[in-house]
């Protein structure tokens, strides 16, 4: 009998398209050509006629695009042609007045804001490093983000700064985004950034990983990181859009009007052929980031704003049907607040034309429920990290409806595979830790030599600290390496499990630990939130778990909750269940204790 094959994933597509379709786009001398080159003493794949910088992305992209509008906010709206304008303008207030230059870290700090698009566009321009500190931080937090990457300046809006001011780091010089950007506007002279030389391995952004274990580390990314998915990115809508020529056109079996379904027949009001996509993701975090420094410039998209405060579903469905929003990005949670929402068939979401989200799997039933609200509309999820720009394994469309499970395979350019705790390739189908290669993988941890050498190796493959397994190519997650359960020599991945509560339809949202046992080692305990006037009791949540998962995965704790702690990017903060939960045991062992000696 043949030994399977190695537990590893590459582009697949080439073998799966027709020739027709992918040698004008990939083949030699092709606008997306491929090729081996050396990045950072390794042999990695890149394309061939790539921008070197994200400035000269921008330029290259919105050249013709002087009148579409890029960024839409509740203080006022900027066509590309103006941002370009006040992006110089704003680049030679930071030279002139604060000294920056190449290598010079920015601190960013505040809510989304154009503003604050604008300003990290200014900075890239003339080198500088933008260092996206947390918006949600501490004061505390604020100070060892400052040590750790000594900024020349903080930009915030007013109330982070005053934040800023309580880390009580007076030599950092601190100015306010909406004070900077008018100041730059009401400038008499047109400005241009001064010319200075970028190399493509330069630094450009540092991001803070999310902390959910420890203290968050400074994940520096390079202009080749983000340009790499950049051109991925085009690659792959230049891919859908030559299958979609080649495709037999058919009338639609159902031209019943649905409000929810896309109708091509009504367009983007503003501007009928123009993407536009809410901005909701914080821009100190990838997907947001993404967001202002690639999809709005490369694919001429439209982002918006909402007003300042937290996710709200509904505001979410207004601004959809107010501005005739064609792509949602998000993560599950959203998701589910969303089909759930009991007003959603009273919106026109008929713009709509993807919905799509990345770092964690969608649950089957999440996938089900998103289809039968939205028909019609392309859903597409992957897998990425701060560490590699988002960017690793996608799925979308009838795959990912025929595989809900799965991330998808590994996109161009980049390579997965699964390894065991010594560091060799398993074979496919074997669980083990997910690492990811390619041009995509950041530079390093800013600051931490130690962190770097342990997440990156010698062949720049990055661990990624989830455990995952690859078969036919394709990437299935099981859990972050920290939160797997022993139950008695059984390991148990709390994803699916939570998989299965969030199935129930009076579950809204669960959240799954492993609590200690004297003799099993561990057992498994479930946080849930009921839908709103649910009642379940614990054996009616441990029947259903059994129904489809072995009875040692049934969780044997159960509590209700009203909600789940949640990170911005809306990562369940695992930690503080365990904490919590931790407390509550050492609580009731004292409590035990006092009884006995009371007794005694």
């Amino acid at each position: 009998m043949a030994a399977p094959p190695p537990a590893r994933s590459t582009w697949i597509l080439p073998d799966l398209l027709p020739a027709a379709v992918l040698d004008p786009l990939i083949g030699p001398g092709a606008p997306f050509e491929l090729v081996d080159e050396k990045v950072l003493g390794q042999e990695l794949q890149v394309f061939v006629n790539r921008p070197r910088t994200l400035r000269e992305m921008f330029d290259r992209s919105v050249a013709a695009a002087d009148d579409l509008e890029f960024l839409v906010s509740p203080t006022g709206t900027w066509t590309f042609g103006r941002a370009r304008e006040a992006i110089d303008r704003i680049a030679a207030e930071l030279v002139e007045r604060h000294g920056i230059g190449p290598g010079d870290r920015v601190g960013f700090i505040s809510a989304n804001s154009a503003e604050y698009g604008l300003a990290m566009w200014a900075a890239l321009s003339v080198g500088a490093i933008i260092t996206s500190l947390n918006g949600w931080w501490t004061a505390d937090e604020i100070r060892y983000g400052i040590d750790l990457t000594t900024p020349s300046i903080v930009l915030g809006d007013v109330r982070r700064l005053e934040r800023v001011a309580q880390a009580d780091r007076a030599s950092v010089p601190v100015r306010s985004l909406d004070d900077l950007v008018a100041t730059a506007l009401a400038r008499a002279d047109a400005a241009t950034p001064p010319a200075v030389q970028i190399d493509e391995d330069d630094p450009v952004v540092i991001l803070f990983t999310s902390g959910t274990t420890g203290r968050p580390k400074g994940a520096t990314l390079s202009h080749r990181n983000i340009l790499h998915l950049a051109m991925i990115s085009q690659l792959g809508a230049r891919i859908a859009a030559a299958m979609a020529r080649s495709a037999p056109t058919e009338a639609p079996a159902n031209t019943k009007p649905n409000p929810t379904q896309p109708n091509p027949t009504q367009p983007n009001a503003t501007h009928p052929r123009q993407p536009a996509s809410i901005l909701s993701s914080p821009m100190f975090h990838v997907s947001g980031m993404l967001g202002i420094l690639m999809t709005g410039p490369l694919f001429g998209t439209r982002l918006v704003f909402a007003p300042p405060g937290a996710w709200d579903e509904t505001r979410h469905l207004e601004l959809t049907e107010q501005h005739r929003i064609t792509g949602w990005s998000g993560v599950p949670t959203q998701w589910w607040r969303i089909v759930r929402h009991p007003g959603l068939g009273e919106y026109d979401l008929s713009s709509l034309r993807s919905i799509g989200g990345g770092g964690a799997p969608l649950a089957p039933e999440l996938v089900h429920e998103l289809t039968q609200r939205f028909p019609g509309v392309t859903l597409a999820n992957g897998y990425g990290m701060s560490e590699t720009v988002g960017n690793g394994t996608l799925i979308a469309g009838p795959m990912l409806v025929a595989m809900p499970d799965s991330v998808g395979g590994a996109q161009a350019g980049i390579e997965v595979e699964i390894r065991d705790p010594l560091g060799d390739t398993m074979a496919e189908g074997a669980v083990g830790e997910i690492h990811i290669r390619g041009a995509s993988v950041f530079i390093g941890y800013w600051g931490d030599d130690d962190a770097t050498a342990e997440s990156l190796d010698a062949d720049r493959w990055y661990r990624t600290g989830d455990f995952g397994r690859i078969e036919g190519g394709m990437l299935f997650l099981e859990s972050r390496m920290r939160d797997l359960i022993l139950r008695g020599g059984e390991n148990i991945y709390p994803m699916e499990v939570e998989n299965r509560l969030v199935a129930h339809p009076d579950i809204d949202d669960a959240a799954v630990i492993g609590v200690d046992h004297p003799v099993l080692g561990q057992e498994v305990k479930a946080f849930v939130v009921l839908r709103s006037g649910a009642e379940l009791t614990t054996s009616d949540i441990q029947v259903w778990v059994g129904e489809t998962l072995a009875p040692f995965k049934v969780p044997a704790h159960v509590e209700v909750r009203a909600d789940l702690p949640y990170t911005d990017t809306g990562k369940v903060l695992k930690q503080d269940l365990e904490r919590q939960e931790l407390e509550s045991r050492q609580r009731a062992r004292a409590l035990d204790s006092d009884t006995d000696r009371t007794t005694a």
